[in-house]
């Protein structure tokens, strides 16, 4: 099984924002959602938007909403 997480993460490392699915596209539509979210202030202070897969449920972050 492949869940998508994306993620939200400011400079500091830390995750504001998590979705996770098993659904490709889905996941594909939130991170372009995330991305577009992201202010030029946002991007330039050095924030991200990253998309990545895991094998379990277990790697997962546990703050993430998680779609099935």
């Amino acid at each position: 099984m492949i869940i998508w997480v994306n993620e939200q993460i400011d400079p500091s490392g830390m995750i504001h924002a998590c979705i996770a699915t098993c659904n490709e596209s889905q996941a594909k539509e939130c991170h372009d959602s995330f991305q577009n979210n992201l202010t030029e202030k946002q991007k330039a202070a050095g924030w991200v938007a990253q998309l990545r897969t895991v094998d379990s449920w277990d790697e997962v972050p546990v703050n993430s909403l998680k779609l099935n």
